[in-house]
């Protein structure tokens, strides 16, 4: 893989982090008049949307088999989760320090890994993960105190992106990424609406819908919009450069987060969420450090081919 391809991937990681902090923003924005299960609707309703045209003028294939369908419903079920959990974390919370609490995922990764699928996980890597665990529960633990129960949320965010992950990685080979953005939207579409449709007038607060006012409109069609955007810089950069490239770029959310969190809404990260902030990255870069060093030695022992 040539510098000449590498660039455009790193430019494409940091568009990234510009843009999924947007999506964070205007979840938290809506989650003031509009319930949870609602905006996480809207999320695949409009995305849905965006990508329908998009696979159409691309002309892709929008039949797919059906072990394939199954795997992007379970796909769309972990996105679901993943997404109910951070915005009923931001809801209370600062995007930032549920952003931290997120960021635990790539060690999730690394233990689901070696459990499901027996990856090869050295001390060094497992004692990192600890520590980052370590870091998350300097943000969780205040972040209990104040908001309650509501700070674990972004903690089975974590958990159920990890799964989305390992799911996608299953299907990323046989699987155009626009495709399988639009699928997934639909499956989460489909989940969704018929719950919202149980739901109205139950009286859930966090599921029963109510009709949005105004602003609530774009912050809605913002969830949508700028999940599309992000997750397709995200998906294309992987095409241009190595996850190993890209993984440590991840991190630079946090001041995008930051920014927007403190602009928009008055927050700012406190000083042990900052410790727990620096804690859970620098144990993440070790991670993805020491995943390097052991793909270069297994590449090292591979025959030449011939």
């Amino acid at each position: 893989m040539t510098q000449d391809r590498i660039l455009p991937g790193i430019l494409l990681m940091l568009a990234f982090c510009v843009l999924a902090p947007l999506l964070d923003t205007a979840s938290k924005l809506a989650t003031a008049t509009i319930p949870v299960g609602q905006i996480t609707t809207a999320r695949f309703l409009v995305q849905g949307a965006l990508m329908l045209p998009i696979a159409l003028l691309m002309r892709l294939p929008l039949r797919i088999p059906g072990k394939t369908a199954a795997l992007i419903t379970l796909r769309a079920m972990f996105l679901i989760a993943s997404t109910y959990g951070f915005v009923a974390g931001v809801q209370v919370m600062p995007i930032a320090d549920a952003l931290a609490i997120v960021f635990i995922e790539p060690f999730i990764l690394l233990l689901l890994g070696k459990m499901l699928f027996g990856n090869p996980v050295g001390p060094r890597r497992i004692m990192a993960s600890i520590v980052g665990f370590a870091g998350a529960l300097l943000v969780i633990q205040p972040s209990l105190t104040h908001y309650g129960t509501a700070a674990l949320y972004p903690l089975i965010s974590a958990f159920c992106f990890a799964f989305y992950m390992l799911i996608t990685q299953a299907i990323a080979t046989g699987m155009h990424p626009v495709t399988q953005q639009l699928h997934t939207s639909i499956a989460g579409s489909l989940i969704c609406l018929p719950i919202m449709l149980w739901a109205n007038g139950s009286g859930i607060t966090e599921l029963d819908p109510v009709m949005p006012q105004g602003l609530t409109w774009l912050w809605l069609f913002g969830v949508g919009f700028w999940a599309a955007a992000s997750h397709m810089c995200m998906t294309v950069a992987l095409k241009f450069a190595p996850a190993s490239t890209l993984a440590p770029l991840h991190y630079l959310e946090i001041v995008t987060a930051v920014t927007l969190g403190y602009l928009v809404f008055g927050d700012f990260p406190n000083a042990l969420t900052w410790a727990g902030i620096a804690i859970i990255v620098a144990s993440g870069l070790y991670v993805i450090h020491r995943e390097r060093v052991t793909q270069h030695q297994a590449r090292a022992v591979l025959p030449p081919e011939i």
